[in-house]
């Protein structure tokens, strides 16, 4: 498979570039995997890029975009951060992979079992990674169902948290940036969440 070109990136609306990341994690999923010639990409794509997709994930060794959605170089703008959180720099990275590279697709993707989430349930301080923490708090607020044994060793309260942070997160990105809030309502792009089940390499969209 060839890296995209600038007329393959500008032929994708968001609604096939979601389906791409689909089809690349049933793949992932059923262990097959699209033949790709990487240092034919490496030649393909030393002149320019045209990712199709940014996805801002967690850091957690067991979720890179690209090998989850079964994809190559060049094909997404991958941002990575301890509980796939949002800040000014990251809302800046997003702006230039939609506006300047012509990504038509972002995902805020989370996952299961998710160390940051399971640190801000707990209540976790160290060092920097407690302003980083408190940042899932509005997440864990959010969270009304549980009642009880509101922590990290709680896997419904903690997967009812994740997905809020997703949510939430996705909400932030659209009310932060206005330039992003813009090429969405012209329908230049999608701003979606989803979630990666660290148990079975599923990952589900929420549209």
């Amino acid at each position: 498979m060839r890296a995209h070109t600038k007329e393959t990136q500008e032929g994708l609306t968001p609604e096939l570039a979601l389906a791409i990341l689909k089809e690349g994690n049933a793949r992932f999923v059923n262990n097959i995997k699209t033949h790709r010639n990487l240092l034919q990409q490496v030649n393909e794509t030393s002149a320019g890029q045209f990712p199709f997709a940014a996805i801002l994930s967690c850091i957690d060794s067991r979720t890179s975009a690209e090998l989850i959605f079964d994809q190559g170089l060049g094909d997404i703008l991958s941002i990575r951060i301890a509980g796939n959180i949002l800040n000014d720099d990251i809302l800046g990275s997003m702006e230039l992979a939609c506006k300047i590279a012509g990504s038509k697709l972002i995902v805020v993707l989370g996952h299961t079992k998710c160390g940051a989430i399971e640190g801000a349930c707990n209540n976790v301080t160290l060092g920097n990674l407690t302003s980083l923490l408190n940042k899932i708090k509005p997440a864990i607020n959010q969270e009304t169902f549980t009642l009880v044994d509101r922590n990290g060793n709680n896997p419904a309260f903690m997967y009812n948290v994740t997905v809020n942070n997703v949510l939430l997160t996705v909400k932030k990105i659209k009310e932060q940036s206005s330039i992003l809030s813009e090429m969405m309502e012209s329908k230049e792009i999608k701003i979606i969440g989803g979630l990666h089940d660290i148990d079975t390499g599923q990952v589900v969209f929420y549209e």
